[in-house]
């Protein structure tokens, strides 16, 4: 049995120390360019973003058991071994039961992109204040020309504040969400008003996907909607609408097989049935062009964005805007090059260019971004405090293979500034439930 590491994939420790000094530098002034922001000019009227969602059926499904991290997926958790050892500690029967759903829904066909959150910082923040933390000064392409998405501009006009950092990212997933910027996003999604909602299939017979595309126009309000952002720990409010999916929604338009395939009928990998005991069994890394990040190799194989080996570079590109040089060695935590280099290996590419389906017709579940859910789970090792934490799951272009295993089920605070500005590969996606959201 084969023990790993949780997502996201920590950075060096030897990082750690001076990232959170670099980090609270950053954080300390709260913004301050934004403070003297004042509104000018007429609103725009509020965005308008589609969203293609895949239609996930077979109510209540079976349930897999797993051991997090483990290679092994077990019928139930009364079969799974009582005790895992981390190091030298036991820990007492940390076996789930996921992926069971006993409704239909709908999941996002890719994850939220950066021109979508742009779209709804705008609409939402249309005077540049970033009173609600949506935004981060680490993610500007100025102060991190690799990985940064979105710009700032305090003089630009109400409603135009926010900009890609570069052209290429605009189809690209949005890369710096904490839980509560995800859920803010699904308010303004779930209050805004539906334009039109047209259904789709590709495919036939057993490889048919179906699919429901949502045009939105988005609300202004966030505070509340699906989600009481007033509340320590915001839960869904209603049974019907626009969602962050949880833990075992999103595992099972990640992994469940409906035609019974794979083992217990859940696929290893989200793009395919595979195994981790059996060479070929994984799907392959994928290129990027280097100042695009397209993926280059599409060629019919499963595919994913995730890091193969030492012995192959990681999926990487640069920003036409920037120097290779700026690319390489500028970053907000003034890491030296060595440092930055071995610490920050993987980029995130273009949307849906993996194209190889899960089993419900999403893509890219495995590598891209680590998604988040809206699951809220105990924390580790028995750690106290007021934190709340909730499940990601889905690898990202600097871990390895073991990252898209069903059995990767990570967890990190709702909240974590830390890792809001220094980890450039936190996404999510949106999903629906309740009346009309279901598939077959």
């Amino acid at each position: 049995m084969t023990k790993a590491r949780a997502v996201p994939e920590p950075l060096p420790a030897r990082l750690i120390v001076g990232l959170l000094a670099a980090v609270a530098a950053l954080c300390a002034p709260a913004f301050p360019a934004l403070a003297g922001a004042r509104p000018h000019f007429k609103l725009p009227k509020p965005a308008v973003l589609t969203f293609k969602v895949a239609q996930v059926g077979k109510p209540d499904n079976s349930s897999v058991a797993i051991v997090p991290f483990t290679s092994a997926l077990y019928a139930n958790c009364g079969d799974a071994p009582k005790e895992t050892k981390v190091g030298k500690t036991n820990l007492p029967d940390p076996c789930q039961e996921v992926g069971s759903v006993p409704y239909e829904y709908g999941i996002g066909e890719v994850e939220v992109t950066v021109e979508q959150y742009v779209a709804f910082l705008n609409t939402v923040d249309p005077f540049g204040r970033n009173q609600q933390g949506l935004y981060s000064e680490t993610e500007s392409g100025a102060a991190w020309p690799r990985f940064g998405q979105i710009d700032y501009s305090a003089i630009a006009r109400a409603g135009r504040h926010y900009t890609a950092a570069a052209p290429e990212w605009n189809d690209k997933p949005y890369g710096f969400a904490n839980f509560l910027r995800a859920a803010r996003f699904d308010n303004a999604v779930a209050n805004g008003k539906v334009l039109s909602k047209e259904a789709s299939t590709i495919g036939s017979g057993n490889g048919e996907f179906r699919y429901v595309t949502y045009k939105v126009r988005l609300s202004r309000k966030t505070g509340t909607g699906m989600y009481d952002m007033h509340k320590r720990a915001p839960v869904r409010t209603e049974e019907s609408g626009f969602v962050i999916p949880s833990q075992n929604e999103w595992i099972k338009a990640a992994y469940y097989d409906r035609t019974g395939g794979g083992t217990y009928s859940y696929w290893w990998y989200p793009t395919n049935v595979g195994s981790p005991f059996f060479e070929g069994g994984a799907p392959e890394q994928v290129t990027l062009d280097p100042s695009t990040g397209d993926v280059t190799n599409a060629h019919g194989r499963p595919l994913a964005n995730f890091h193969a080996g030492s012995s192959t570079p990681a999926p990487s590109w640069c920003p036409s805007n920037q120097t290779q040089e700026a690319c390489e060695t500028v970053n907000p935590f003034n890491l030296p090059p060595k440092a930055y280099k071995k610490a920050y290996q993987g980029s995130l590419s273009t949307v849906g260019q993996a194209a190889t389906f899960g089993p419900w017709g999403t893509l890219e579940q495995g590598g891209n971004a680590v998604e988040w859910t809206d699951t809220i789970t105990a924390p580790p090792f028995g750690a106290k405090g007021h934190r709340v934490w909730r499940r990601l799951h889905g690898g990202v272009p600097n871990a390895p293979l073991y990252q898209l295993w069903l059995s990767a089920v990570g967890l990190q605070p709702q909240d974590n500034t830390f890792y809001t500005a220094t980890y450039p590969w936190l996404g999510f996606r949106i999903g629906v439930v309740g009346e009309g959201s279901g598939g077959k």
